[in-house]
């Protein structure tokens, strides 16, 4: 992120990030980044960053909800993955744990079913022994649990 030169007043700095966040939903931890690189000093961060709390611009339960839901509807992540980008993120546990309840159980294994036999049709791999790791290893890097992976591969690929 390249460091601006310009300054900005308290109040300018949060009709920017008032903008910056309705956008789209932003965590604490990117707002903060943004204000820095905005060579803000920490009290007027603190000022900035409750000012936008109170009014409702930032909201780390919203946002954690968000992107649960954006993560594995669009980019099909299982939830290891998405849980392991939310702690990236400074989201607490409570957060990460309610937006992870956004996610329909059954959708959860229709998508993985779906991606499983959609990747598994991609692999050319003669041997089988192979063809269940790459499929394991895919599956296992968008952050699906291990147990389901392996129920799902021993489903698909028989010997």
């Amino acid at each position: 992120m390249k460091q601006s030169t310009q300054s900005y007043t308290v109040t300018e700095a949060k009709r920017k990030l008032e903008a910056y966040c309705a956008y789209q939903e932003r965590c604490h931890k990117e707002v903060v980044q943004k204000l820095r690189g905005m060579n803000m000093i920490p009290l007027a961060i603190d000022t900035v960053v409750s000012h936008l709390i109170e009014h409702n611009f930032l909201n780390e339960q919203r946002f954690a909800q968000s992107f649960a839901r954006g993560k594995f509807n669009i980019k099909k992540w299982g939830r290891n993955r998405i849980v392991r980008e939310l702690k990236i993120r400074d989201i607490s546990k409570y957060n990460i744990n309610s937006a992870l309840k956004e996610i329909d159980i059954n959708n959860y294994h229709k998508t993985l079913d779906t991606l499983a036999k959609k990747r598994l049709a991609q692999i050319k791999e003669k041997n089988l022994y192979k063809r269940k790791k790459k499929l394991a290893d895919y599956l296992l890097y968008r952050g699906w649990e291990s147990h389901l992976v392996y129920e799902k591969i021993n489903q698909l690929v028989r010997t």
